[in-house]
């Protein structure tokens, strides 16, 4: 329940206190007063979209505060703990700010929140009905909207299982059309890479292959060059008699300097050294020599094998041309399009699974919209007959709304499958739902919007609305001129039917009608100061005498008129009597 609204710089208020108690209260006062501003401060506080033309000009910021009871430990405390703030002895406090600038700041229990953590905080505390509200029951989807709404969790629980699935079918049929678009495309990408694995395949390149084949090509290209070399060397290092090399070989003279020096070694340690390095170097040349020998039988002039590793180099090359790179870079290709292959094959096997996936999806939705269906169906019946009952208390008796639900097949036979018809549908389900009202009997039944006179519509609104706030969890409803249009006996009956709302919430109401004023609990009068601003002085709350004069002057225009006075008391006493016999 709201104890306390504070606002300050907003529209025509400059700093204005409202305190509020249970059941109902009424809020009047001029016309131009700031009875509208009062309104946008409670939607400000909650969470409502900031709009910075309410900022009194004049002032850097505008500011809404309010203070609400709420059970300390309650879900609403909890979630207000989960969003940082507290809910101290004096019970939760609200806040919002909207500056000239535009920036708009909420807080919920002394913590900084942002705007739509405050709506759902107070989503469940304060509901607002407006004007606007009425407006807005006048398209379709609004009109689906508050029957569901009175359907309860009827509707409300297989439609969170709708708007589940349908989600998903979204996500699913997104997924399989980007499939289904890219077949061509991956199909052209798989052929690509195909060939050109093919063409690496028949050549079969190993890495390093190219390197090698250098160096092969080399050898067999100057094979009698370096057998000449080699065995040149060799002779060098190794005399042969046999051919008839007389003269001693590097290997024969080294031995020769190393048997001189090692007959000698043992007068000088010296000496000895040297010996011992002079045998590491024969040991060392002679491996060298066999080395040599070894090379040069091993070198053969081989045409055949020359011509088949120029063959193998050149088709090396042509692969690596092709590529744009080195073998290296034609082997790493080779892997990334194996694997790219691989995650294309798998794309089209998946097109099969989303496919099914799909179809689970339509089938299940079909069958939570033939169950909404049949709910809003059962609904429909109760709901009008609800909005009639109202509609007889506001002097129109003998008038019927009805609740009508449609639906309509899907041309392109891509719809949803319920009860053996392929049906359009969305995101609540393949139902339309319109409002439409009969007068009196023998009237036609036609849309609320076309079938209504401005007050009989005025009439019917109000009537949907006081059936969905009965309704309504919310502890705390504001109710701002939704009685625009009506009077007389009807006016009555609009302040009865708020006066038997408020015995279950606390009911807010801004009017003009001194019929539903005099039914007020509590009753508050919004007047400016002589600098057309509403201050603190400017909101009262009034006692017996008060509400006669504010009832004289909604009645009459003036508060001193004698007529107007006992018209004035008149409604107050059979208000007051109609919610004692009515307690």
């Amino acid at each position: 329940m709201l104890e306390e609204v504070r606002i300050r710089g907003l529209g025509v208020i400059d700093d204005a206190v409202l305190e509020l108690a249970p059941g109902l209260t009424v809020v009047s006062g001029e016309t131009g007063a700031g009875k509208t501003m009062i309104v946008q401060g409670l939607g400000l506080l909650t969470g409502g979209r900031a709009d910075t033309g309410l900022v009194r000009p004049g002032v850097a910021r505008a500011f809404v505060d309010g203070r609400m009871a709420v059970p300390p430990d309650g879900p609403v405390a909890e979630r207000v703990r989960d969003a940082g703030g507290e809910c101290d002895e004096e019970g939760l406090v609200l806040g919002r700010t909207l500056t000239a600038e535009g920036r708009s700041r909420a807080h919920v229990g002394g913590r900084a929140v942002p705007a739509s953590v405050l709506a759902e905080i107070t989503d469940g505390l304060i509901a607002i009905h407006g004007q606007s509200d009425q407006q807005r029951l006048l398209r379709a989807g609004e009109q689906r909207a508050a029957l569901d709404q009175f359907a309860g969790d009827t509707v409300a629980r297989p439609l969170a299982a709708y708007a589940t699935a349908y989600a998903q079918l979204r996500t699913v049929s997104a997924r399989l059309a980007e499939i289904t678009d890219r077949t061509r495309e991956r199909s052209a990408e798989a052929e690509l890479l195909r060939t050109g694995l093919s063409e690496i395949e028949k050549v079969d390149p190993r890495p390093g292959e190219d390197t090698a084949l250098d160096t092969e090509l080399r050898r067999l290209e100057h094979a009698e060059t370096l057998v000449q070399a080699a065995s040149g060397a060799h002779a060098v290092l190794v005399s042969d008699p046999a051919v008839g090399d007389s003269a001693p070989g590097a290997t024969d003279l080294l031995g020769a300097a190393h048997r001189m020096v090692a007959a000698e070694a043992s007068l000088d340690p010296d000496l000895s050294d040297l010996a011992d390095r002079l045998h590491e170097a024969g040991m060392l040349l002679a491996d060298v020599a066999a080395d040599l020998a070894s090379y040069a039988a091993g070198v053969e002039s081989d045409p055949v094998r020359l011509a088949g590793a120029a063959d193998r180099r050149a088709a090396l090359a042509a692969l690596a041309r092709a590529h744009g790179t080195d073998l290296s870079g034609v082997l790493e290709w080779a892997d990334q399009a194996g694997r790219r292959l691989l995650e294309l094959d798998s794309e089209g096997d998946q097109a099969g699974a989303w496919a099914s996936e799909r179809d689970r999806l339509v089938t299940e939705l079909g069958g939570l919209a033939a169950q909404i269906s049949a709910a809003r169906r059962a609904a429909a019946d109760r709901f009008a007959a609800a909005v009639a009952a109202e509609l007889a208390g506001l002097a129109m008796p003998r008038a019927k709304v009805e609740a009508v639900v449609t639906q309509r097949a899907d041309p392109a036979g891509a719809g949803l499958p319920v009860d053996g018809q392929l049906l359009a549908y969305g995101p609540a389900g393949v139902d339309e739902v319109e409002l439409r009202l009969i007068p009196h009997p023998g009237a036609p039944s036609r849309p609320v919007h076309k079938g209504a006179s401005g007050g009989e519509l005025s009439r019917v609104m109000l009537a949907i609305e006081v059936v969905l706030a009965a309704g309504d969890v919310a502890t705390t409803m504001v109710f701002d001129e939704v009685d625009a249009g009506v009077g007389g006996r009807a006016a009555v009956e609009v302040g009865r039917r708020l006066a038997r709302l408020a015995r279950t919430h606390q009911v807010i109401c801004i009017t003009h009608l001194p019929q539903v004023a005099a039914f007020a609990d509590r009753h508050l009068v919004i007047s400016k100061a002589d600098d057309g601003s509403v201050t603190r002085s400017g909101v009262v709350t009034l006692d017996d005498t008060g509400r006669v004069r504010e009832l004289s002057r909604m009645l009459a225009g003036v508060e001193e008129s004698t007529l107007a006075r006992g018209h004035a008391e008149e409604l107050l006493a059979n208000a007051a009597a109609d919610k004692a016999g009515s307690s």
